[in-house]
């Protein structure tokens, strides 16, 4: 399975495309045929953090290398084909092709005006690291310290991508990685939770984590997820409850015989209890975008407390035909209902929204490019009583709010 077949319809995360075939073990097949694959993810601790500096030290000597200059010789056959007698006499090879000469470069950086980019991917060619993964095998029942161990596929349909891993999960992460005391003993609601690494995380430093997505196979994946990882959580007491949730639809699914259903309890405790609201990477439909912030309203005007939402996103840009341009149109949107949930008063909640920055320290391996951003929203309940939520008449689209 190292080789992906892709079709006009196929989405590939970047997290899986970096990362090393070597890293992937396709562990079975899901309800709908599609492969389903392990990688294991290494949490970093201070060390690296600190050694982050040293590794911008070793970039600029890359950079700049000393002791060599630009007048150097190439060697002696640079030298005849400028300075000899036969310098319109091509060299040839011994087969007889012609051998075609290079102008020497001192460095890459001379080939182009782009900036040198290396970027951190989620396998280090780390001696240490690679001997930690070769110690490391895949019993279900065997814990690994600072290892995440993930189910996802790869390459699916965009109504699937839930079953990948992205750089906004890996990013929101961090963040809750390098908050400890902000999540300390919290409940915590996820919305589109995919496989659930986002929540694993969190659960490793909160209380209780209300997992949540739709589709009975992408819960299943999220649920032996948690399983895989439970014993990351036990330290700190969390715990991960997989539930299913539904944007476009309203209300919870409380029917005891539907699985992933909410009980009356779970219900009450996430409306009593819920501090936090947090969501990666998961606005790239107009309409899905529409009932994320639907959502978000509903949930905040039940809430009888103060709620912070926090959600990451990543800036994707792509070449339309109808503007003939690069453009991002699900940011866009995104971006247009955050403005809207910013200036919304009707006497119920108000919000206020700001991006946070991304300077947060890297605790998981992968590429943190400049397009990843963090948005907090905070939801203040007003002195009216919220309705209930169950409302047909909201409905969070740029036209009607």
């Amino acid at each position: 399975m190292d080789q992906i077949t892709f079709h006009y319809d196929t989405v590939l995360s970047e997290v899986h495309m970096l990362l090393p075939s070597a890293q992937h073990l396709m562990t079975r097949l899901n309800g709908v045929g599609q492969p389903v694959f392990m990688s294991k993810f290494k949490i970093l601790g201070e060390k690296h953090n600190n050694d982050q500096g040293k590794g911008m030290v070793k970039e600029e000597k890359y950079k700049n290398p000393g002791g060599s200059s630009g007048n150097s010789k190439t060697g002696t056959h640079g030298e005849n084909a400028i300075e000899g007698g036969e310098e319109n006499v091509p060299f040839l090879d011994e087969d007889g092709d012609f051998d075609i000469m290079h102008r020497p470069r001192k460095n890459p950086l001379e080939a182009s005006d782009r900036d040198l980019v290396c970027p951190v991917i989620l396998k280090q060619s780390s001696p240490v690291l690679e001997q930690e993964e070769e110690n490391t095998d895949d019993e279900e029942g065997h814990c690994f310290k600072d290892v995440i161990r993930i189910e996802h596929t790869m390459a699916t349909p965009l109504e699937d991508v839930g079953k990948q891993v992205w750089r906004g999960a890996f990013f929101l992460a961090d963040f809750i990685l390098s908050e400890p005391a902000l999540f300390s003993g919290a409940t915590v609601l996820e919305l589109g939770a995919g496989t659930g690494l986002t929540s694993i995380i969190m659960a490793t430093i909160a209380k209780k984590v209300y997992c949540t997505d739709v589709g009975e196979d992408l819960l299943g994946m999220c649920t032996r997820n948690v399983t895989l990882n439970k014993c990351k959580m036990e330290p700190a007491g969390g715990e991960v409850k997989v539930r299913k949730l539904d944007w476009l639809q309203h209300g919870l699914c409380t029917d005891a015989d539907m699985e992933f259903s909410w009980t009356e309890e779970e219900v009450a405790d996430l409306h009593n209890s819920t501090s936090f609201i947090i969501a990666a990477d998961i606005c790239y439909d107009d309409d899905l975008t529409d009932g994320l912030f639907r959502t978000l309203y509903q949930l905040c005007s039940n809430f009888n407390h103060t709620c912070t939402i926090f959600l990451s996103i990543e800036k994707r840009m792509n070449f339309t035909l109808r503007h003939m341009d690069i453009s991002c149109e699900a940011y866009h949107h995104f971006r247009h209902c955050l403005s809207q949930l910013k200036h919304l008063v009707d006497g119920r909640c108000r919000y206020k929204v700001e991006q946070l920055p991304s300077n947060f320290a890297q605790f998981l391996l992968y590429e943190r490019v400049e397009q990843l951003e963090l948005w907090k929203e905070r939801g203040r309940e007003m002195e009216n009583k919220p309705l209930p939520l169950v409302r047909a008449d909201l409905v969070f689209r740029p036209d009607s709010i």
